[in-house]
């Protein structure tokens, strides 16, 4: 299953400032929320002096041009006519300067056109009132009063020379960050930039849990289960094999062999549903992850292509050591684990079913209705398949029965007559949790998903096929050929 992930790129604004001269800055619209610096660039009251004198030069020279009057009254003209000129010039807006500036995709620039505002009429994008001579901001292609351009967060004014932006609001960039910068889920700190200075993080692909990648190698736990990662203010369950286990899943975690026992027989009836009753008594036990690997281990034949063996159809006579009682949990941990030895007889194709304790409801059964289903092939007299035929069909077995629970526990009357009988029977059980619900669905996600030969592409053939000519057609098909029909 892969894993996410993810970079945000920043971007850069523009804001200046005087009394006189107002300077457009550039706006940049942003497609997701990311961290941007916005550099200030201050303006003086007098940038502008010496074209503001070149103008007024040039005015005045056009003025000499004209048919000179005599005597006081020419001397008075001459005096008028100036001071017209430096009284327009500083009416006369300096051009915007390009600055290039990325947004949140990085590459694209951006440039207003100037604004021309006559002397001393200036309206606040704020609080809409005249700004006069006063000082004030030219910022987001608007003017403002200083006390006027706030914090979009806390209403605050910014008078910082940095801020940040989202969308066409501003902000704060302790405000900014709170509100978009993205937190770890695991240690809830602010997730930090790399060498690159992009914000990366990694996120699981079905649950979406957001975390620093340092936390892929510094030894953070995930659940055995749902594969979350541990957050750093709650603990997991640990478990004498030392597995964790999230509480959420504790919560429907069947320990002991006699604890499974209800569920066997779900499963059982879920097969008669499809016309696949099994008549031998096969023993399912639970236990351990050591000795789910000896029996393994013991086994002359069968097919082992997951990361964690978590169940097993066994064929041979062995002794396995099964949990007996469900175990006492003290703090975080379980504890007195009490185990028996059960010498397993061949008197079928079949010994056994074994399944790995702690794990949620709906995971054990998906796993046991994958192993009753090589119980099935193997009791029904199978020739020996491939691992992608074999392991595929009985992924679709268990993709069927997770289905069947997931419609059952959302209360649809949808279900099919296939499996209406497993339905039936789940519903006794009463309304699940949301997060159990959830779980359902992260289940039927990991087995659409693996990226497996014989349990990933296996599955996706199996499922085809099924989903064209039915089950029964299909394992007719498999009896007489070995192979999936085409």
């Amino acid at each position: 299953m892969g894993w996410l992930t993810k970079f945000f790129r920043g971007s850069t604004h523009n804001i200046s400032e005087g009394r006189e001269q107002s300077k457009p800055a550039e706006e940049t619209r942003w497609n997701e929320p990311s961290t941007s610096t916005v550099v200030i660039d201050p303006l003086s009251e007098f940038d502008n002096e010496d074209i503001d004198r070149a103008i007024a030069l040039s005015l005045l020279e056009e003025e000499h041009r004209k048919p000179k009057e005599t005597g006081k009254d020419l001397h008075l003209d001459e005096d008028e006519q100036l001071a017209r000129a430096i009284q327009e010039s500083l009416n006369v807006e300096s051009p915007p300067r390009a600055r290039e500036n990325g947004n949140a995709n990085g590459g694209n620039s951006y440039q207003q056109l100037p604004f021309m505002f006559s002397s001393g009429f200036r309206t606040c994008a704020g609080c809409h009132n005249e700004i006069g001579h006063g000082r004030f901001l030219s910022c987001m292609g608007a003017v403002w009063h200083p006390e006027c351009f706030c914090c979009h967060a806390c209403n605050q004014p910014i008078y910082d020379y940095e801020f940040s932006m989202s969308g066409n609001h501003p902000y704060h960039k302790t405000c900014y960050k709170e509100r978009f910068h993205p937190k770890c889920d695991v240690c809830k700190q602010f997730i930090p930039t790399n060498m690159n200075g992009l914000i990366e993080y990694r996120a699981h692909p079905f649950w979406l849990q957001k975390y620093c990648p340092s936390h892929e190698v510094d030894g953070t736990p995930r659940c055995c289960s749902c594969e979350r990662m541990e957050p750093r203010e709650s603990r997991y369950v640990l478990l004498d094999d030392g597995r964790k286990l999230c509480l959420e899943c504790l919560d429907s975690a069947v320990m002991d062999t006699n604890e499974c026992q209800p569920l066997y027989l779900e499963i059982q009836e879920f097969y008669e549903g499809l016309n696949m009753k099994v008549e031998q008594q096969v023993p399912l036990l639970l236990v351990e992850r050591q000795a789910l690997n000896e029996a393994m281990e013991g086994e002359k034949t069968g097919h082992h292509h997951l990361p964690e063996t978590r169940g097993l159809c066994l064929s041979e006579e062995q002794t396995v050591s099964t949990i007996l009682r469900r175990p006492r949990m003290t703090g975080n941990k379980i504890m007195e684990m009490i185990t028996e030895p059960y010498r397993l007889t061949r008197r079928c194709e079949v010994t056994a079913i074994l399944i790995l304790y702690g794990l949620p409801r709906l995971l054990t059964g998906s796993i046991l209705a994958h192993e009753m289903m090589h119980a099935w092939l193997r009791l029904k007299g199978y020739r020996t398949l491939t691992p992608d035929i074999e392991e595929g069909i009985c992924q679709v077995l268990a993709h069927l029965w997770i289905e069947s629970e997931i419609m059952a526990g959302s209360g649809s009357n949808a279900a099919s007559t296939s499996s209406s009988s497993s339905s039936s029977t789940s519903s006794k059980k009463g309304g699940r949790s949301q997060f159990e619900r959830k779980l359902g669905d992260f289940f039927k996600h990991q087995i659409e998903s693996d990226t497996s030969v014989a349990y990933g592409d296996g599955f996706r053939a199996g499922n085809r096929v099924v989903q064209q000519y039915g089950l029964k057609r299909t394992l007719e098909h498999i009896r007489l050929t070995g192979t999936l029909p085409f």
